[in-house]
C-alpha cells in the first residue's frame, strides 16, 4: 500500500546542496519510492547548538510501499553513505539528516521512532518548506492547517529562501 510521505533533510557540513541533492537521488534510487516532489532549499540558523555552521534544509514529499520501520532502516543508510556518523549525536554538525516528519495516517511512539514527528511543529525550518508543499492540509492529531500552525510557531529563528549559484 501507498502511503504519503514527508521528510525533513538538512545539511551543514560540506557540499550542503550535494548532501541533500545525494540523498534525494538515493530515495529515488529504491522502486518503492516514487512521485518524489521537493520544496525549495532553505537556509537556517542552527536552533540549540549555535556553535556551527548555518542548515540547509528542505521538505520532501514522496509515495512509499516501505513500513514506517523499513524506511527508517532506508535513512539510516542513507545517511551513512553520505558520512553521518553513529551514534547520532543531537544538535552536532551533520553532513546529513533526514527525519520522516509525516507517513501517511501513521501514529507511532517508540524509542527508536517516533510519527509525526514530535519537534515539527516548533521548527519554522520544517514548518515553512511543508507549508509550501501543502500549505491547506491540516497537520495530524492537531486541528490546524499547517499554514496556521507555522503563523503560530514559537521558533524565531532565521529561516530564508535559499538562493543556489548557478556556474557561469
Amino acid at each position: 500500500m501507498n502511503e504519503k510521505v514527508y521528510l525533513s533533510i538538512g545539511s551543514n557540513l560540506g557540499d550542503k546542496e550535494s548532501n541533500i541533492a545525494s540523498s534525494i537521488a538515493m530515495l529515488g534510487s529504491h522502486v518503492e519510492n516514487k512521485n518524489i516532489r521537493t520544496s525549495s532549499f532553505y537556509t537556517s540558523d542552527p536552533l540549540y547548538n549555535k556553535d556551527q555552521p548555518i542548515f540547509i534544509n528542505i521538505v520532501v514529499e514522496l509515495d512509499t510501499t516501505f513500513s514506517p520501520f523499513q524506511f527508517l532502516d532506508k535513512i539510516h543508510d542513507i545517511e551513512k553513505m553520505l558520512g553521518r556518523t553513529l551514534p547520532r549525536k543531537k544538535n552536532q554538525p551533520r553532513t546529513i539528516d533526514i527525519d520522516i516528519v509525516l507517513f501517511g495516517d501513521s501514529f507511532i511512539e517508540t524509542e527508536e521512532l517516533t510519527i509525526p514527528h514530535p519537534h515539527a511543529l516548533l521548527r519554522k525550518f520544517v514548518l515553512i518548506p511543508l507549508a509550501e508543499l501543502i500549505p491547506e492540509e491540516i497537520f495530524p492529531g492537531t486541528n490546524y492547517k499547517i499554514v496556521d500552525l507555522l503563523k503560530n510557531c514559537p521558533d524565531t529563528s532565521r529561516v530564508s529562501k535559499h538562493l543556489i549559484e548557478k556556474n557561469a
